[in-house]
């Protein structure tokens, strides 16, 4: 992958690839795994971007198919994989509990709701969002208020 391409393609939009690979991990280590293959998948396919969407867009798609490959690849290996936070210095994407308790409750979602709520938290409009899914601007701003509110009970303790 090209230095200049990284720097000028992708490190802008970093936040994006770590909110995602963040939301779908468990681990620094699986974590990492994630981001470097989206990397890598966006390299991969600049050529095929179009400029039908932002390239924000782009990235989160790219990156959100990633993350949902990579899912399901590792399910279907079926390793018992504990949730394990090392609080070393290399760490730090797992390192504020806060955040932690809010990807852990985000993860328990459905795989749909846990991308529209990704997205809404990126702070994309209902509209953008529906793009990405593949859905109404109206049906989207019901599901954030569900998942909203299924995220607020999942963090009073109400839903294991």
């Amino acid at each position: 992958m090209s230095n200049d391409f990284y720097i000028t393609s992708i490190l802008p939009h970093a936040g994006i690839i770590i909110k995602i690979c963040r939301a779908y991990t468990d681990s620094q280590e699986d974590f990492e795994d994630y981001y470097q293959e989206a990397c890598l998948q966006i390299w991969k396919s600049k050529n095929a971007f179009q400029e039908k969407s932002k390239w924000s867009t782009w990235i989160y798609r790219i990156t959100l198919n990633v993350c949902l490959t990579l899912v399901k690849k590792n399910k279907k290996k079926e390793y018992n994989l504990k949730y394990h936070i090392d609080k070393s210095e290399e760490n730090k994407a797992f390192e504020n509990e806060n955040l932690n308790l809010l990807y852990d409750a985000i993860k328990k979602l459905s795989e749909l709701d846990r991308a529209i709520i990704l997205l809404h938290l990126e702070e994309n409009p209902y509209k953008e969002i529906a793009e990405i899914i593949g859905t109404s601007a109206n049906n989207i701003a019901v599901r954030i208020n569900r998942i909203k509110k299924q995220l607020k009970d999942l963090l009073d303790g109400k839903i294991n």
